[in-house]
């Protein structure tokens, strides 16, 4: 069942310009609702650890990577779930907090690691229990084929935007000029 505001928008659009396709409209606000909803909800239950979304990605990420639980702030970023803004930022305030430590990197003495501290691998170990037992909560209306499924399309759709971003932009920039073209040659109104 899609949600109300979702039907309403497709709708508009269907009505306002039923030339364009749709479908894909409605998939990509589908996914960023739920991407909204489930951040909205996993801050609820990390609060009370004192944690918030990026902080949580941070410290389970380098629990996640198993001894030493270290990585330079490049790796941690791509093996992570945040984004890239401010990273630098964001582990400043794990860092305050007392959950990672800087390192220099033993082989690279311009390079920096952010290694987890005890008590970060302890708090992550209980943040992690809590989300896992929370998303088992949130998707309990659903069976594991269900989940499976949806994991498999979801993941074919995020190969897909991985795979050849130039390509994509290329594309996008070859039909840009052609519609460009196309003005052109309409003649304009005065």
């Amino acid at each position: 069942m899609v949600s109300d505001t979702v039907s309403e928008l497709v709708s508009d659009w269907h009505r306002e310009r039923p030339d364009l396709d749709i479908p894909p409209l409605e998939l990509f606000v589908l996914i960023n609702r739920l991407s909204d909803q489930f951040i909205k909800r996993a801050e609820k239950w990390l609060s009370p650890l004192g944690l918030s979304w990026e902080s949580f990605s941070l410290i389970v990420t380098l629990r996640r990577v198993g001894a030493p639980f270290a990585l330079r702030p490049s790796d941690l970023l791509k093996v992570s779930l945040l984004t890239s803004g401010a990273i630098t930022n964001r582990i400043d305030r794990v860092e305050q907090l007392g959950l990672v430590e800087r390192h220099r990197e033993p082989n690279d003495r311009r390079g920096v690691v952010v290694r987890l501290t005890p008590v970060g691998q302890a708090l992550a170990d209980r943040a992690i229990a809590v989300h896992f037992e929370h998303m088992n909560i949130m998707f309990a209306g659903l069976t594991k084929a269900d989940v499976k499924l949806a994991s498999g399309f979801l993941s074919t759709l995020l190969g897909s935007l991985d795979k050849e971003p130039e390509e994509a932009q290329m594309s996008t920039q070859k039909e840009n000029a052609k519609v460009s073209k196309q003005n052109r040659k309409t003649p304009r109104a005065i």
